[in-house]
């Protein structure tokens, strides 16, 4: 949470340029980049009045050149891919379902949408396989006879494909031929964006989600309420609302034009701490302690109204937002932060006894909170979510086992190293803040993450520090998000956190989709990143 609280990936960026400039290529309405039939001859006759010419031949073509990269390409010998005046897309029969990402790549790329057409030469088809036929979010790119063909076993494979088409063509002006097989190593790769320290207009947050499609990331974190605003409209409780709030009209559009680049959007109400806002209109809800002095932040949750408050605004935004996570928060509760909770809040103790016991604490109850936020959620198709630091060590409650823990920090009081909550088998997300978190005006010693650091020394198994942790923990690590925070939030204008945090997300996208040591040097990679336009 915040801190205030196949094969190798291939050199294709370097053998790219070389390769298109060796190849000869006919597009299908003469013109383009290559020898065509009129060019003339040495001699000054033309090719066509000349003796017939052997065939024409091509070297082996290269990988495309995308970021992330393609984990897998079978070269082949062609004239590759490029529109031509009379290219369209098409969707094959069956395959209805990607009319939208048939229609984006087709207004991409300036050429017209056909619908469910056979494929002519010179067309890019779309097509729907076996959900049977490849890991979820796969797609096969088949570069031949002058026609694109993409397919995928889900939508967002497919369009995963059509991102690698559009690179390829911004980077080398073609699509080289041959076959493409992609997946992603992880099914998490994201963005979290603290909206509520700071105000991010929705054209901001939609400018990040176009990037965020052509990088291949599925998740937008949204956490939209802290101590120091609520940023959403709020139907049922509008008096928690900040004055500078996303409407929820801008906010269907958001997770709109998300479902439209296959992106998820995961809205987090942190909660028993970081609800300042909310309890600015709710004093009465605000815990204290035994000297009446506020806890930052911190409801009080031995009263049955703070549950109803919460439970109340979780029952409105699982309405707006329609995605299968939900995160809960958890982190940095300020009464156990204190050297004596059980002294300083008597009313918790005595609440977390009645619930669980003479021997329970304070932590056991702000565990049954977590869990009962999750019983809100849950039932409503939602996967829960909560941050490493609201689960502790040796309680006698335990923290719901199908919640998803979102490792920040190993630096909080009870923070713990993420190997425990592994051997519980708890799966997890990374969310390192040694390398992924973005802070703004750099407080607590925090350093704004650069792009070659997470390039260089990041993978999704280092989930705290700069140690991985082991390999055979690796199918539960899930993925993770870049974090942009809003601690001190006039240290950067809008326009400055879009331009910082570019080429770190470029580089977390890049090792999420495949975590393995990039064949490119750091140098190589920027300058890829700004052949595709991942750059800016």
């Amino acid at each position: 949470m915040s801190p205030s609280r196949g094969a190798l990936v291939t050199g294709a960026a370097v053998t790219a340029a070389a390769a298109v400039a060796l190849t000869v290529v006919v597009w299908p309405d003469g013109s383009g980049s290559g020898s065509s039939g009129d060019t003339a001859s040495p001699s000054g006759t033309s090719a066509e009045a000349a003796a017939p010419s052997p065939s024409r031949s091509y070297p082996m073509s290269s990988t495309p050149s995308t970021i992330p990269a393609v984990r897998e390409h079978t070269a082949a010998r062609g004239p590759g891919w490029q529109p031509g005046e009379d290219s369209t897309v098409v969707i094959a029969k069956g395959s209805q379902v990607l009319a939208d990402e048939a229609q984006l790549i087709a207004k991409e790329l300036k050429i017209r949408y056909r619908g469910a057409e056979p494929a002519r030469t010179g067309d890019v088809e779309l097509a729907l396989g076996a959900k049977d036929a490849g890991p979820a979010e796969s797609y096969t790119l088949t570069v031949r006879d002058r026609k694109v063909k993409i397919t995928g076993p889900d939508e967002s494979g497919v369009f995963y494909g059509t991102r690698t088409l559009k690179q390829s063509l911004t980077a080398d002006g073609t699509v080289p031929e041959g076959v493409v097989n992609d997946r992603p190593d992880r099914p998490q790769r994201g963005l979290n964006l603290d909206i509520a320290r700071k105000h991010y207009s929705a054209e901001w947050i939609e400018d990040r989600i176009r990037e965020m499609g052509d990088l291949k990331l599925n998740q937008l974190g949204l956490h939209f309420s802290d101590d120091q605003a609520f940023r959403i409209e709020s139907k049922s409780h509008p008096e928690v609302v900040s004055d500078q709030a996303l409407t929820q009209d801008e906010v269907r559009r958001i997770v709109g034009l998300a479902n439209s680049r296959h992106i998820e959007v995961v809205p987090e109400i942190d909660s028993p701490g970081h609800l300042g806002a909310v309890l600015a209109a709710h004093p009465d809800l605000q815990l204290r302690n035994t000297a009446g002095v506020e806890s930052k932040g911190s409801i009080d949750i031995s009263k049955p109204a703070a549950a109803k408050l919460i439970d109340e605004l979780l029952e409105e935004y699982t309405e707006l937002f329609p995605g299968r996570f939900w995160h809960l928060g958890a982190d940095e509760y300020q009464a156990l932060t204190v050297q004596n909770p059980a002294a300083s809040y008597p009313q918790l103790q005595r609440a977390a006894e009645e619930r669980h016991g003479a021997d329970a604490t304070i932590e056991d109850l702000a565990t049954s909170w977590l869990n009962d936020r999750a019983d809100v959620v849950v039932p409503k198709g939602r996967t829960a979510k909560a941050w490493n630091d609201g689960l502790f060590r040796g309680t006698k409650v335990k923290a719901d086992e199908n919640i998803e823990i979102e490792y920040w920090t190993g630096k909080e009081i009870g923070a713990r190293p993420p190997q425990e909550y592994l051997a519980e088998g708890y799966k997890m997300l990374n969310l390192n803040d040694e390398f992924l978190y973005y802070v703004l005006g750099e407080p607590n010693e925090f350093v704004y993450p650069t792009g070659e650091r997470i390039y260089e020394q990041w993978t999704p198994l280092v989930l705290r520090g700069t140690e991985p942790v082991a390999e055979r923990y690796s199918k539960q690590i899930l993925g993770g998000r870049f974090a942009v925070w809003g601690d001190l939030p006039n240290a950067q204008t809008t326009e400055q956190v879009a331009d910082g945090i570019r080429m770190p997300l470029v580089a977390t996208s890049q090792k999420l989709w495949d975590p393995r040591k990039p064949a490119l040097s750091w140098a190589q990679f920027q300058e890829l990143a700004k052949r595709t336009g991942s750059a800016g």
